[in-house]
């Protein structure tokens, strides 16, 4: 058993090996603060068919580690993984993927599990660079190592791998992965960040991701592991020639199609044509299966190579655009006749059509994971990718781990945007269809939501649109060229995914994606900068279709209204078993929610009539009576010395039989009825809360 230890942010972090999971190709124990994390590596013996490299990353968030157990009432185990661990796993994933070899067919799988947590350190960051150390000191081929780390703000000076309590008050959120020389992964949110700060939180974290490499060079120093010799397809320059000789004229025009399906079709009918060209060569050989799969290989990068060259050499791009040029944008609002807000978004082929709902705050969303105790969120952005989106037939039904990324960043973007709940106190869904991808789709669902906002008339505090960055660059990382709006064999041959969403004032969300080593400081600081560029000229377009949020809500859309009440008079509201307000809600047909602090909100269906009524009937309930109060009440019992009178629902006061007439009253019967309605006026209140009444 071996342990390391080194410091992030300030804060020891420890690694351990060779105490659990010895079965595990590779792994370890990392420890910070009080939370913890098992990460474990492992391999299959034998190569799948398949023509892609099988890598699959998991991150096991468990109850136990937070010493909760689940709170649903009937199913108390660990079941499919939250939306919070698809993403930290979907992190993992893209930090390690760019280090393989991706000829390698032997299935790969990185488990990371929670088993300690603290509340204050995420286990994320840990798992990045356990995962690293796991298959450094496995006998995986893995060309690393890579870590990661977390940056905030606080206090104008840079944090790293901040606490909750700092993230929450930090104006970002920056993850920043890489090796030792480059940058390979950026995941980032903040509200409105100019280009140049986001830059510099970024680069002030690469600086620690460069210590972290450091240490993990040193803790693989130690162990003695060679590495696993696996069957991958080596180049055939004769199948290489063939190929490119039979391929590469036809391919030039083809990837120059004016459009996505023409592509498509050009580019499967020509694969097609030289599978049959392959086989006749090589029928008689007993590696036939296997030419045909490196002809396939070698195809796609003969689409790479074609790219790549045109655009480093001439700045030729497949659809003829100049390199920091956005396609074709229009876009249109309230295009579906029942609903509260829709906005479609088109740029090139892409179109994202979302639709906005607004409903009461008893509609939030309730969430519970391991990290996050019993809570509510009010805003929620949904990304549907259906397969007709691209052409094909496929699954319908249920949210993939990419919807739930593209979903989730498209979220991140907006979040910083929408209003306070005291300003406008809806629970906000907002569903992005994506009816057309290519490229960008997630970006496009950011400029969609906006638009099905402001179309909502949600007093968003800013219009936000979104931007997808590529990168073309030679095979010795010298020679590159950034290209605004990719698409098609771009975003499919490129070497970087850069998605970066804001307004007009700065950056809101970012993620970055390669398939090279990484990016330099040079790449990211021109990539934002023509990101920027790109992001205003989308939003010059929207703006011109609708240049604010509506003034009016969509007759459609629920009113609400917001009262604020006595927090002591909450129970008299909710009465005896939820007695009173059950009333309210079947008398007047509206929803009621109501908070601690004596927030009260009323949600009608429309701002008819029982908004009214149900409002008044909240203030009967929880008005506190004052002298010189005048009432309308129903007498309810008769004494000797006078008769009570009920002057609001639940409340009575007290009329002696001196205060029932300017008149001299023998006996209060003398006058009234139990069941009569009486004017009446509040004389005054004893120290006991008791109500004296007059009629005089």
């Amino acid at each position: 058993m071996k342990k390391y230890e080194t410091e992030i942010g300030g804060k020891s972090l420890s690694v351990e090996f060779g105490k659990l999971a010895q079965q595990a190709s590779g792994s370890c124990y990392v420890r910070y603060g009080d939370s913890a994390v098992l990460v474990t590596a492992t391999m299959s013996d034998k190569p799948k068919d398949a023509g892609y490299f099988p890598l699959s990353v998991e991150y096991e968030e468990k109850y136990y580690a937070a010493g909760k157990i689940k709170g649903s009432k009937w199913i108390k185990r660990e079941t499919r993984p939250s939306e919070e661990a698809i993403l930290s796993a979907r992190v993992i994933d893209r930090t390690l993927r760019p280090r393989f070899d991706h000829r390698i067919r032997n299935e790969v799988q990185i488990v990371a599990t929670v088993l300690s947590f603290d509340g204050v350190n995420d286990p994320d960051i840990p798992s990045i660079i356990g995962a690293s150390l796991s298959l450094m000191v496995s006998d995986i081929p893995f060309d690393g190592p890579v870590a990661g780390v977390r940056v905030g703000k606080e206090d104008g000076k840079f944090i790293f791998n901040p606490t909750y309590d700092q993230r929450n008050s930090s104006e970002f959120d920056v993850v920043v992965a890489g090796t030792a020389e480059k940058i390979n992964m950026i995941e980032a949110g903040g509200a409105e960040i100019k280009e140049k700060e986001m830059a510099d939180a970024i680069m002030s974290g690469f600086d620690e991701v460069k210590k972290l490499i450091d240490f993990q060079n040193k803790v693989a120093s130690d162990f003695k592991v060679e590495k696993r010799k696996l069957e991958v397809d080596e180049e055939d320059p004769e199948l290489v020639e063939f190929v490119r000789s039979f391929a590469s004229p036809k391919l030039e025009k083809i990837i120059y199609a004016p459009n996505k399906m023409e592509y498509i079709e050009g580019s499967h009918t020509l694969e097609s044509e030289l599978m049959v060209e392959v086989e006749n060569k090589y029928k008689d050989r007993a590696d036939l299966g296997k030419k045909l799969r490196q002809a396939s290989a070698i195809f796609e990068e003969e689409i790479d190579r074609i790219v790549h060259k045109n655009i480093l050499e001439s700045d030729k791009r497949p659809d003829g655009r100049k390199l920091d040029e956005v396609r074709n944008i229009w876009v249109e609002t309230g295009i579906l006749p029942y609903s509260h807000g829709v906005g479609l978004f088109n740029r090139g082929t892409t179109q994202a059509l979302t639709i906005l709902t607004l409903a009461a705050p008893g509609m939030e969303q309730w969430i519970e994971t391991m990290e996050i105790a019993l809570t509510k969120k009010r805003f929620m952005h949904h990304y549907v990718f259906p397969p007709f989106s691209v052409g094909e037939t496929g699954r319908i039904g249920g949210a993939g781990r990419r919807d739930i990324g593209h979903g989730a960043l498209a979220e991140k973007a907006l979040r910083p945007l929408i209003p306070d709940k005291e300003k406008f106190p809806y629970t906000i869904r907002v569903v992005s269809e994506i009816l057309s991808s290519n490229g960008s789709s997630s970006m496009a669902s950011v400029c969609g939501s906006t638009l099905a906002l402001m179309d909502g008339g949600v007093p968003i505090k800013s219009p936000a649109a979104g931007i997808a960055m590529g990168l073309i660059m030679d095979d010795k990382g010298k020679n590159h060229k950034v290209l605004t709006d990719i698409q098609g064999p771009e975003d499919h041959h490129g070497d970087m995914d850069l998605k970066v969403a804001g307004t007009k004032e700065g950056i809101t969300a970012m993620q970055m994606d390669v398939k090279v080593d990484g990016i330099t400081k040079d790449i990211l600081e021109k990539s934002l900068e023509q990101a920027k560029k790109a992001r205003l000229e989308i939003l010059d377009v929207m703006l011109k279709t609708i240049s604010e949020p509506r003034k009016e809500l969509s007759k459609l859309a629920p009113r609400i209204e917001i009262l604020k009440i006595d927090p002591d008079k909450i129970g008299a509201l909710i009465g005896p078993g939820g007695k009173m307000i059950n009333e309210i809600i079947e008398k007047t047909g509206v929803e009621i929610d109501i908070e601690d602090d004596g927030s009260v909100f009323v949600t009608a269906p429309n701002g008819n009539g029982e908004m009214e009524q149900a409002i008044k009937l909240i203030k009967n309930v929880t008005y506190e009576p004052k002298a010189g109060d005048e009432f309308e009440g129903k007498v309810v019992k008769i004494m000797d010395f006078g008769a009570f009178v009920e002057i609001m629902p639940g409340k009575d006061g007290m009329v002696h039989v001196s205060e029932i007439s300017d008149k001299h009253v023998k006996h209060p019967s003398d006058v009234l009825k139990v069941g009569q309605k009486v004017k009446v006026t509040v004389k005054k209140i004893d120290e006991y809360g008791r109500i004296n009444l007059t009629m005089k």
